[in-house]
């Protein structure tokens, strides 16, 4: 991640045999799906980069990515990044442009809040960092909790919160709370300044205009995998179905 002078927009190239990747508009208008699928783009880009590969072609980012390559190339169009016929995509260069766009070439502060099981795990992951992120503070409301070392990080009261995210310059805030308590710390939040919440708490928030929440609801998750699961059960039962793989077949 790095820095680039006024006018040069990354992955920008000045030489005489052409820009490899054009420069895009200061702040593209993306599609919300595009946006969607742009971190599975840079997480596969970043795979290939460790594994010091230069190129890739739209078909092979495609496939690990989990898209077709038709959508890809349409995504990476509207960044202003089309390849290079034969050669593919430059991969250090589309890591620096998908990262510009997703306002990584920065480490953004994230205030964690609600230490329990899910909390303590996250506020201990390392991966944060290298992609794009700094966990500044964890906070709990919890007497038992507050004064507990993470990593580097000591687990600070709620009633902190404002002083810390205006200290820390905090503009997302993580929740790890029960249900219960997952408003009253949006509300907290969204006083203390913080604009963008991600709520791991099974409950629909209710934010201002210009406060962005995600859900991440794994409960949720499974019950669309258990319909699936479902489905195909469903499907062994007809006659003619496919045969149950968990089932000996007799002889």
């Amino acid at each position: 991640m790095s820095e680039h002078r006024p006018g040069q927009g990354p992955g920008t190239n000045n030489n005489s045999a052409g820009p490899r990747i054009a420069a895009p508009p200061e702040f593209p208008d993306l599609p919300e799906a595009t946006i969607a699928r742009l971190p599975e783009y840079l997480r596969a880009l970043h795979i290939l980069a460790e594994a010091r590969q230069d190129t890739v072609s739209s078909e092979g980012l495609a496939t690990a990515a989990g898209v077709n390559s038709a959508k890809l190339r349409k995504d990476l169009s509207h960044l202003g990044s089309y390849g290079t016929r034969g050669v593919g995509y430059d991969v250090h260069l589309l890591i620096e442009q998908i990262e510009h766009v997703l306002g990584l070439t920065q480490k953004r502060a994230v205030a964690l809040v609600g230490i329990g099981n899910l909390g303590h795990a996250l506020a201990g992951y390392g991966g944060f960092a290298s992609r794009g992120f700094r966990i500044a503070a964890l906070f709990d409301a919890d007497p038992k909790r507050v004064g507990e070392r993470i990593n580097s990080l000591v687990v600070r009261h709620i009633d902190d919160l404002a002083e810390v995210v205006r200290q820390e310059s905090i503009s997302i805030g993580v929740i790890t709370t029960p249900a219960s308590a997952a408003q009253q710390v949006a509300d907290r939040l969204v006083a203390a300044g913080v604009t963008s919440i991600l709520n791991f708490a099974p409950c629909v928030l209710c934010v201002p205009d210009g406060v962005d929440v995600r859900k991440v609801d794994l409960a949720i998750e499974l019950q669309i995998l258990s319909f699936h699961e479902h489905r195909k059960s469903a499907l062994t039962a007809l006659p003619g179905g496919r045969s149950d793989p968990h089932k000996a077949v007799a002889t």
